[in-house]
């Protein structure tokens, strides 16, 4: 496996990258990497898309607007998507933008919004989800970019499980958390996190009766939805992830 250049600047492409296939750079891009990094032709910096893995680009000014980037060679072949499927009930602006941040950098591959009973934001911006979750992968040093779907009402979420699916759910009112070390799935299972005000006892009710509902408490304390996103997710990737405890 490659190592991590922490110390180069990367970028996101939505185009093919491939050896010697010039690419134009966005006029946000171009701006960035000429007038705010004060880069020029010549320099160095590394891209991805999310499917031809990492590229070392050498940049090609044309005045101080617009600018070309030309692959020379690829740095990280592509890794698979993380398969970690996170659910969450959206959350007010701010807040919205750090979990979405944090989910990404702690490995999610799917965000999937759910309008649960107590939802208060009932609108998304899905541009500006897929802006956060850009911002983060270019930051950490990850070559995925997760599939970001619409949001679906609570009923919907409960539609599309299967008798296999495992859903790990984050239950506010249980302090103590089943043995994560006794889930079995063959893919890994959804993490779902509600709103502020927590999953109604109908909704709570659904999912213990669901045919494998792993609960999740995280300690006596009431975290806020965006920091209980963090914990939990740790937890799982620190159990049944890609992290190692």
């Amino acid at each position: 496996m490659a190592v991590h250049d922490f110390r180069s600047q990367r970028l996101f492409v939505d185009d093919d990258l491939s050896a010697g296939k010039s690419i134009e750079a966005s006029r946000e891009q171009a701006n960035y990497l000429l007038n705010v990094l004060r880069l020029n032709s010549g320099s160095e910096l590394l891209v991805f898309n999310g499917r031809d893995g990492e590229w070392c680009v050498e940049i090609e000014a044309m005045g101080r607007k617009k600018c070309n980037l030309v692959p020379i060679q690829q740095t990280r072949s592509q890794p698979d998507r993380h398969s970690l499927r996170y659910c969450f009930a959206p959350l007010k602006q701010g807040r919205l933008d750090y979990m979405v941040q944090k989910a990404v950098e702690m490995g999610v591959g799917v965000l999937q919004p759910v309008l649960t009973q107590y939802t208060q934001v009932r609108s998304l911006n899905k541009k500006r989800l897929r802006a956060n979750a850009i911002e983060a992968v270019e930051q950490c040093g990850i070559l995925s970019l997760p599939e970001i779907f619409p949001a679906i009402s609570f009923d919907q979420f409960v539609s599309t499980l299967s008798p296999s699916d495992t859903v790990i759910f984050c239950d506010e009112a249980r302090p103590h958390a089943q043995d994560l070390d006794q889930v079995v799935s063959t893919n890994m299972p959804t993490l779902l996190i509600g709103p502020e005000g927590g999953f109604s006892d109908d909704e709570r009710t659904t999912l213990q009766n669901l045919p494998q509902t792993v609960h999740l408490g995280l300690g006596p304390r009431i975290l806020r939805a965006d920091t209980a996103a963090v914990a939990a997710l740790a937890v799982l990737q620190s159990k049944l992830g890609d992290w190692y405890s």
